[in-house]
């Protein structure tokens, strides 16, 4: 379906050298008729059979959270959301993980981020199995890898990471935050 209210795609110029547009640069919402893009993450809810999960510290210099407690986490790139989270896990902490061993356990949709970022679609998943141990492997992004009792969390901690725990304890697949 085409939008009549977009505008119509500029014309190369002729005889000139002119460089394609940049498509890592953020979408605006005119490129979608008003609609603003959201950006989707990939996070793992790692619990071992004593029922603690998996943290990391993230370093203070990052550009979100600093200081923080999250999870494992990512952004899809160009592949889907599962990939983006198994690629995550061996980037992050050394871990592997088989597709077959993953289930989407909770989605958080932050609405209204902070700093006027786009809206967030944050995808956690659990895995039932995986091999390795969590190391650093980007000492840049997290200080520590630890387990952590999910009744008694860390501080600080992100709070979407928060939110999502806690619904994943009560049973609940989906929450918003951000909501104005």
């Amino acid at each position: 379906m085409t939008d009549s209210t977009a505008d119509p795609p500029a014309a190369a110029p002729t005889g000139s050298a002119a460089a394609p547009p940049r498509r890592d640069a953020p979408a605006t919402s005119r490129e979608y008729g008003g609609a603003r893009p959201n950006i989707v993450g990939v996070h793992l809810y790692l619990r071992r059979e004593d029922g603690r999960i998996l943290l990391g510290l993230r370093h203070p210099d990052v550009a979100y959270a600093g200081g923080s407690h999250h999870f494992l986490a990512g952004h899809c790139e160009d592949e889907g959301a599962l990939g983006a989270l198994i690629r995550e896990a061996e980037e992050e902490a050394g871990l592997t993980i088989a597709a077959e061993d993953v289930e989407l356990v909770h989605t958080v949709h932050v609405l209204h981020p902070g700093a006027g970022g786009p809206p967030r679609m944050q995808l956690v998943f659990r895995a039932h199995a995986w091999s390795g141990v969590p190391e650093i492997r980007e000492p840049d992004k997290c200080l520590e890898w630890s387990w952590h009792d999910p009744g008694a969390l860390p501080e600080p901690i992100v709070p979407y990471a928060r939110a999502a725990i806690e619904a994943i304890g009560r049973g609940e697949a989906y929450s918003e935050m951000g909501r104005q």
